[in-house]
């Protein structure tokens, strides 16, 4: 019988080693990567486009373009898609960003062969309708309208545009007059250069059938290599900016600069020195901040590799009273990563906390595929997220300080401040 009096003994165990994906090469030189028997009868199929920001010569025609998608083809309209994925418990989803556009279906295993012909369609006779355009742009300005309203969108904002440059594609911002700019032959001219796949991910159990005829259809699309456009120069002089708004009883305060990119050998370090700083409830942030100073509900740090740039940025809310020890509290926070030790039991405590979360993102199937996605759009080596959890393990004080030293100086960080 189970004594439950008896505490059983702590085991902890980090490990991280994702499967290998099938890897099937097309004729037309696209790749399908599968991850196949899973438990669900449920499938993704995932496209993905070198179709962000980083590609479009126009601001919002990436996101634009791709949201369009689904708004009506040669064949079918709006409300015939929705009413098809509808019928068979399917959807689409559809997202942008920097560097990467995607679309993925969810579908029904049974249900696959009836709503894959929807997405091929989209990705071959999009038409872009005028009306659809104008709802979606009319939409989208009242909600730019709403966000510029919150200290917090323009404290995010104009610290990406401080950081990169309005001209650079990771700093630039639409607004409403660009916006209203956008018109159809926009999207059908980025549509046509820039939505051939870059790669397809699928995952989930097809039959030998279903697959034959999803390689077939996808070995039919046209399918040519992005270039990558050059890097734009990027000014690394710090500075700050205070912009004030009327009314407002609270600052928004950002920290950001450029850091170190994924390949650099103390990448792995700063993500760790990161989690410390504030990247959990029980980090160095928090507990200042937060818990003893009382200055804010919340505070964050965190790093955002892109595929050309890495950003390592701080954020949070407070009175506006509370703007400027705020700010010294946290060049204090810096200051003490670069001149102090960091303790045995802190450092244990925040690994255990790191490697832990890694291993939450990859509790499904489709978690799993994102992982091996991020391998392989980044160019990393397979088994980077085991050597990630190995040298985690083995990172010490010595090494974080000398990364604080490097990466962490309160004069390197472009500070904004909204309210």
């Amino acid at each position: 019988m189970l004594d439950r009096k008896t505490q059983p003994p702590f085991a902890k165990e980090f490990s991280f080693d994702l499967p290998s994906p099938e890897v099937i090469f097309l004729g037309n030189g696209l790749q399908l990567v599968w991850i196949k028997d899973i438990q669900q009868e449920i499938v993704k199929l995932d496209f993905v486009f070198k179709a962000g920001k980083w590609y479009e010569s126009k601001k919002g025609v990436a996101y634009f373009t791709a949201h369009m998608l689904e708004k009506g083809t040669a064949k079918l309209s709006s409300k015939k898609i929705a009413e098809l994925l509808d019928q068979q418990g399917a959807q689409l989803e559809i997202s942008t960003g920097a560097d990467f556009t995607s679309i993925a279906l969810y579908s029904l295993s049974r249900n696959f062969d009836k709503v894959i012909q929807v997405v091929f369609d989209i990705l071959q006779e999009s038409v872009f309708p005028e009306d659809e355009l104008n709802l979606m742009t009319s939409i989208f300005i009242q909600n730019l309208k709403v966000n510029k309203e919150k200290n917090s969108f323009l404290a995010s904002r104009a610290l990406q545009k401080n950081i990169f440059g309005n001209d650079h594609p990771y700093g630039s911002s639409g607004e409403e007059s660009d916006i209203e700019k956008i018109n159809a032959s926009d999207l059908i001219s980025f549509y046509e250069n820039s939505f051939t796949p870059h790669e397809v991910y699928l995952t989930g159990n097809l039959n030998s059938i279903q697959l034959k005829s999803l390689t077939q259809s996808l070995s039919n699309l046209s399918f040519k290599r992005i270039e990558a456009t050059k890097i734009p120069d990027v000014s690394l002089v710090a500075f700050q900016e205070k912009i004030t708004k009327e009314n407002s009883v609270q600052s928004s305060i950002r920290f950001g600069k450029i850091t170190i990119k994924k390949s650099h050998p103390n990448y792995v370090g700063l993500l760790l020195l990161n989690h410390i700083l504030g990247g959990y409830f029980g980090s160095r942030l928090m507990k200042n901040i937060r818990e003893e100073k009382g200055l804010t509900y919340g505070i964050y740090s965190s790093v955002n590799s892109h595929l050309n740039a890495s950003l390592i940025s701080i954020g949070t809310d407070v009175n506006i009273d509370k703007l400027e020890i705020t700010i010294d509290e946290i060049n204090k926070e810096l200051l003490s990563l670069i001149n102090t030790s960091i303790p045995k039991e802190e450092l244990e405590t925040a690994k255990n906390h790191f490697l832990g979360n890694l291993q939450l993102e990859v509790s499904n199937p489709f978690t799993v595929v994102e992982k091996i996605k991020h391998l392989r759009l980044n160019q990393l080596h397979p088994n980077y997220f085991t050597d990630l959890f190995d040298k985690v393990k083995k990172t010490s004080s010595s090494d974080l300080q000398v990364i604080a030293n490097d990466q962490l100086n309160p004069s390197s960080f472009h500070i904004v401040s909204v309210g």
